[in-house]
């Protein structure tokens, strides 16, 4: 079946750790559709010190979750700009009382995996090297394999502060799922591993929006 001409309105949803990143940048290097996420967005205006940049920052620094519609003001801002292309929103926004909302892709993969996946991840701070315990680590454990100081783990990668994060995004995630599966938008893709959910997301995509390269494979 082939892709219809209507401009598709997107949205991607994943728990931190879920491979949200990589397949959200996996669609936009096959897709024709922008692509913005929410961290960026927020990145960008934080360093430009707009004005929902100075009032996301003081919930950050605070330690509390910025509001849905301080984040919905985001999104609703960048999107004035991309009324001519298809999108894809990276993160938890409510804007459908602005944008009708097509698509709505969840990445469901199992909290222990994804415990398992961030709990991995050692920095050496002074520079920035990052080791996996997984897939990339250090020729000797807890050590950096250029200078032999040791390596810490950032307190959002401690077991204890990824489980406190995974269930704050459920409790958050749970109703807009919801009301999105009502609406009969959402999409759910499960798996353990993001190269054996990417296929299937791909799939689906195209019968929704124009490839970039009509010869693009479906490998990464």
């Amino acid at each position: 079946m082939g892709a219809s001409a209507r401009l598709l309105r997107a949205v991607i949803m994943g728990a931190p750790g879920s491979g949200k990143g990589t397949v959200s940048s996996r669609i936009t290097q096959h897709f024709e559709l922008k692509h913005l996420s929410s961290g960026d967005l927020l990145r960008d205006n934080m360093l430009r010190g707009t004005e929902i940049g100075v009032l996301a920052k003081a919930f950050i620094d605070q330690g509390k979750l910025i509001p849905d519609d301080v984040m919905t003001r985001l999104a609703l801002h960048e999107l004035k700009n991309l009324t001519q292309y298809s999108w894809l929103l990276d993160g938890k926004w409510t804007l459908d009382k602005a944008y009708q909302i097509d698509t709505v892709i969840n990445l469901n993969v199992p909290f222990e995996v994804i415990k398992h996946r961030l709990t991995a991840r050692w920095i050496h701070p002074a520079s920035g090297r990052v080791y996996n315990i997984e897939f990339n680590p250090p020729k000797t454990v807890g050590i950096d394999d250029v200078t032999g100081e040791p390596l810490i783990q950032r307190e959002d990668d401690r077991p204890e502060t990824v489980i406190k994060r995974l269930k704050a995004y459920e409790a958050q995630t749970k109703p807009v799922l919801d009301y999105y599966q009502k609406k009969g938008v959402l999409e759910t893709f499960s798996g353990t591993e993001t190269n054996k959910i990417w296929p299937h997301v791909y799939a689906f995509l195209q019968t929704k929006v124009p490839q970039t390269n009509q010869k693009a494979s479906v490998t990464p």
